[in-house]
């Protein structure tokens, strides 16, 4: 199923977007080729798709109009098919991306980009759940959040940091996956090609 027929949008290619995709190639486990990923997003539809790394960054055009949450169950569903993986994917377009990057209220502090991360909700957190479990109340002076993402400076490395992601998907009841700012940095680079 080619992702432009089924959404019903015309063959000229013109809206970018950033799929991340969460918890493939960490240790050894949700093994996913970034090759036979590219394959199967050319094969649905996608064009010009490039990966960054291999963790699951992947970025793409495809026509307007499109709704990124259909990206997301649509990329999903064809990785469980084609790789038996049930994965996580949050898509965002070139411009959200972009506008997160630049928002950054912890650029200040940030000395090394392996230890700040954007971290990515599926959705608006719920006002009410955000309210009794502000992630921002892990670590003040370090977390900050804006619309749909979290940013986390952890100069003493992510590891010894606030598990932020597992927080908000306990608390919040959102999706979450996140990035240090080197590899979104790389990903906003390819969108320049």
């Amino acid at each position: 199923m080619a992702v432009d027929r089924a959404c019903g949008v015309s063959a000229a290619l013109s809206a970018q977007f950033v799929t991340l995709i969460r918890g493939v190639n960490v240790g050894g486990r949700a093994v996913l080729p970034m090759a036979g990923l590219r394959e199967m997003l050319g094969a649905m539809g996608l064009r010009d798709v490039r990966t960054v790394g291999q963790s699951g960054n992947v970025a793409f055009r495809v026509a307007e109009p499109i709704n990124p949450v259909d990206l997301d169950a649509a990329v999903g569903a064809a990785i469980l098919a084609r790789f038996g993986l049930s994965v996580s994917c949050l898509t965002r377009t070139e411009g959200e991306l972009r506008a997160a990057l630049a928002a950054n209220p912890l650029a200040a502090l940030v000395t090394d980009g392996r230890k700040m991360q954007g971290i990515f909700l599926s959705a608006d957190p719920d006002p009410e759940l955000l309210a009794r479990h502000d992630p921002v109340a892990l670590d003040p002076e370090r977390i900050a959040r804006a619309d749909r993402v979290i940013y986390q400076w952890c100069p003493d490395g992510i590891l010894a940091a606030p598990a932020v992601v597992p927080f908000v998907e306990r608390r919040l009841k959102v999706r979450a996956t996140a990035r240090n700012w080197n590899t979104l940095r790389k990903i906003e680079a390819i969108l320049d090609r």
